[in-house]
């Protein structure tokens, strides 16, 4: 395999990865939106969703460095197995899980929603340290699907009454669990 297909690889997993991550904030969008927000406010709550999504992989990311220099050569493993089990997390959760968004979104209230919605891509972050992933071009994707991902959620959750909220995050579940099976087994 050429470098370039390596790289173009890479990018296309992390890509998928990204979207598969924002889909939680696509589908707490979806809810925010029905709030019948103004355009300013889905700018601006998208936006911090979108800054978590970079914050939280981060720090994941330097402790998984941290660690794979101590464990060697299981780090992959080890990644894989936490992929596995965010996605059936996240997948699970999807089906018995009543999301009911009781955050004020003024003042603390959006930066409480956006960390508690980018909490999942602290693992992942962690799980992708271990791997050796390229961290800026993870960071950058997670970031900008996860911000356009909300908008886009709350666009939609205006329009919309709540039906794509649980199939959504059975797609992102689905997709980390299956990235996670392909860590464990390449």
């Amino acid at each position: 395999m050429s470098l370039q297909a390596h790289y173009l690889g890479e990018i296309i997993t992390l890509l998928f990865m990204a979207v598969a991550l924002g889909m939680d904030a696509f589908s707490v969008g979806l809810g925010l939106g029905m709030q019948q927000l103004r355009l300013k406010k889905i700018a601006f709550i998208g936006s911090i969703i979108g800054v978590f999504h970079i914050i939280m992989p981060f720090i994941g990311i330097v402790l998984g460095h941290a660690i794979s220099g101590k464990i060697g050569h299981v780090t992959t493993f080890a990644g894989g197995l936490l992929l596995v089990g965010i996605g059936a997390h996240i997948f699970f959760n999807a089906f018995h899980q009543d999301r009911k968004i009781n955050v004020s979104l003024v003042g603390p209230g959006i930066y409480i929603l956006a960390f508690t919605v980018s909490i999942d891509s602290f693992s992942v972050g962690l799980s992708l340290g271990l791997s050796g992933v390229k961290t800026v071009l993870a960071l950058l994707l997670f970031g900008m699907a996860s911000a356009v991902l909300a908008w886009v959620g709350m666009l939609l959750g205006r329009k919309v009454h709540g039906v794509l909220g649980a199939y959504s995050e059975v797609l992102g579940g689905s997709i980390l669990f299956g990235f996670g099976l392909l860590l464990l087994f390449s």
